[in-house]
């Protein structure tokens, strides 16, 4: 069983309101100064001051603040040029560094994304749901945006979606429809410069996918669209289970709140 965050004794205000997201460490000291936080039912402005987690009443804006109890969960909007690691013997810029250990002690991110992909990662302190996410066994989906050269035929779809055989086996079928964008979803007309009077249709440059699975194979979506004749030049995943990226901003990290948590344990049985 995992240890409670809330046995920590006193801590100083701000760090509790890191500690409770409510927060950066600095952006709860700018509530502090801004008159916007309360210490049973007194605005409490100093910095110095420390509370008890146990007894001491803490509100933002009128809003009750406490410490998560047991398990952590939050979802981060990964940049590319990181790699999914807490630390890493090359000195690569790790996902570590977006999101606040030193709040939550124990997380790990469930699953991964590959340095060039950007979105949705989830991270847990509970070593039990994040197997059970990530065990076939409970076809957790996850879903991602790919821009890939090229234009994408329904044929070609209709291959993603009763599955793709790639080096290492068949692949679950998959949820696969194209998202139309304007800049590159046009059938324009162009002269050739050898012959004016010649028209041709200018190519399609690059084609939107939504592909939505529920394995988890090393580059997986990147492979199966390179394997219908559509190398991936951007990947992002926008969901994960129940979890959606929404408006988070790269780099950005959110606790889940306690209804995403329900949602998210339900999706394995828990």
């Amino acid at each position: 069983m995992s240890k409670s965050l809330t046995e920590t004794g006193p801590l100083r205000l701000q760090r509790f309101l890191a500690r409770a997201g409510a927060a950066s460490r600095r952006g709860s000291e700018d509530l502090m100064t801004a008159g916007r936080v309360t210490v049973n039912g007194q605005v409490c402005s100093e910095l110095g001051t420390k509370v008890d987690p146990e007894r001491d009443e803490v509100a933002v804006d009128g809003k009750l603040v406490t410490l998560a109890d047991g398990t952590v969960n939050l979802i981060l909007n990964k940049p590319t040029g990181y790699v999914t690691t807490m630390s890493d013997p090359q000195d690569r810029p790790t996902v570590a560094e977006l999101v606040p250990t030193d709040q939550y002690p124990g997380l790990f991110p469930v699953g991964r994304l590959d340095e060039d992909t950007s979105g949705l990662l989830l991270f847990s302190t509970d070593g039990e749901l994040a197997h059970r996410l990530l065990h076939p066994k409970w076809h957790v989906t996850k879903t991602y945006i790919a821009r890939a050269d090229g234009r994408i035929t329904e044929k070609q779809l209709q291959r993603l979606r009763e599955g793709i055989e790639l080096d290492d086996g068949w692949t679950a079928p998959a949820r696969a429809e194209l998202i139309p964008e304007t800049d590159d979803w046009t059938d324009e007309v162009e002269t050739s410069a050898d012959n004016p009077d010649l028209l041709q249709l200018r190519p399609y440059r690059a084609s939107l996918v939504m592909l939505s699975i529920h394995e988890g194979r090393k580059r997986q979506v990147r492979r199966m669209l390179s394997s219908v004749g559509h190398p991936v030049t951007e990947l992002a995943r926008i969901s994960f289970g129940p979890l959606a990226l929404g408006d988070l901003e790269p780099g950005s990290w959110r606790l889940l709140t306690i209804e995403e948590t329900a949602e998210l344990e339900a999706a394995v049985d828990r």
